[in-house]
């Protein structure tokens, strides 16, 4: 259950990396970025809070 959620989430997360590389490009290249960077890192912090949060409870599951 834990396992698949955090893969899940692992998943959506490099789901995103495209739109930081394009945003990444967009800055080299001095062009108006494509997606709304602060929105972007908010979701993907999000996700990796949710994973961490996730190994942890696994961790400490499989530690008892």
């Amino acid at each position: 259950m834990y396992k698949r959620k955090i893969q899940d989430l692992k998943d959506e997360l490099s789901g995103s990396d495209y739109k930081i590389t394009k945003c990444y490009e967009a800055s080299l290249m001095g062009y108006e970025l494509p997606y709304d960077l602060q929105e972007l890192h908010k979701v993907r912090q999000g996700l990796r809070d949710r994973i961490n949060g996730l190994e942890n409870v696994l961790s400490n599951i499989q530690n008892q």
